[in-house]
């Protein structure tokens, strides 16, 4: 398998900076849902999310990825408030998820490195307010233009990701393949960067995701991965999430008598996926099972520095 070097640089987020392209951070994902495809409902209440957490951050987790509504396929996330698809969880009840458990894990642990995982800006200032560095938008801006406003006003640490479509539409997107669908997740994240500029945030503030899954076929997650490090002629690191994902389950169907392996059978496939990520220039990976990935990691890191 072939290496792409990283850029080491730094990370821009307020009142500090995380080095990037030394080594791989691990970001640990919190899913403070009843639905989400993985774990939706292990984490539910606010004492054993933080307790979560906190478990994420002694094995080794850099930063903790805080979700309160899951953008599973066929999810109204990016609904529009006051339409027939508006969003399943409001703004309201997002907030009420997630910030009793920001406030607790930072009273717990003042300086661990939180980020959010929404696209409502409303929710993304609360977060912020609170002590929240990071906004993870899947949408990199697209579904509420507030958000990068927000964001620029905090200065916040930002990941902008790509999303083909709202979720319900997912399974009637026409095919893509090869330069088509290189070209569409560039456009798109090329797109994201430039409404950040517009509203005043530095590209040091900023993180690539191709976000895996989201409006990607099964087998075009594959043919993204294997062309992952063109994404780097954009000019910014790339954080990269692949745990337990549909693809995955999909590929070892012949394993598991022709039928998708279910989400706790997919651990050591997101692994394979997470060191060819990271040898296609990852900077940081969005997983599940957090000290499996730090190991996986280390190994991968190790590959690349090798002479």
């Amino acid at each position: 398998m072939r290496r792409t070097a990283r850029e080491q640089t730094v990370w821009q987020l307020p009142g500090q900076a995380l080095a990037l392209g030394q080594r791989t951070l691990v970001m640990a994902i919190v899913n403070i849902t009843p639905d989400s495809f993985s774990d939706g409902g292990s984490f539910f209440s606010p004492e054993v999310a933080v307790a979560h957490a906190l478990q994420a951050l002694d094995e080794g987790a850099a930063i903790l990825d805080f979700g309160a509504e899951s953008t599973r396929p066929g999810s109204q996330a990016g609904g529009k408030a006051g339409t027939a698809a508006a969003p399943l969880v409001s703004t309201d009840e997002e907030q009420a998820r997630l910030l009793p458990v920001l406030e607790g894990v930072l009273k717990a642990r003042p300086h661990a490195v939180i980020s959010i995982d929404t696209y409502k800006a409303a929710t993304a200032r609360a977060a912020l307010m609170a002590g929240a560095a990071i906004i993870n938008d899947v949408s990199g801006f697209l579904w509420d233009r507030e958000m990068p406003v927000v964001c620029a006003e905090f200065k916040a640490g930002v990941v902008l990701g790509h999303t083909r479509g709202l979720p319900e539409e997912w399974a009637a997107q026409p095919a893509l393949a090869g330069d088509a669908l290189m070209r569409t997740v560039c456009e798109g994240l090329a797109e994201s960067l430039s409404i950040a500029a517009l509203a005043g945030l530095a590209r040091e503030n900023l993180v690539l995701d191709p976000c895996y899954g989201f409006g990607k076929r099964f087998e075009e997650n594959f043919s993204l991965l294997a062309r992952q490090e063109e994404l780097l002629a954009l000019g910014r690191p790339l954080l990269i999430g692949l745990s337990r994902k549909s693809f995955l389950g999909h590929v070892l169907a012949p394993l598991h008598d022709g039928r998708d392996a279910p989400v706790d059978r997919r651990e050591n496939a997101s692994l394979a996926a997470l060191t060819a990520a990271i040898l296609h220039g990852a900077s940081i990976m969005r997983v599940h099972a957090v000290r499996p990935a730090v190991e996986a990691a280390q190994t991968a890191d190790a590959i690349l520095a090798a002479e």
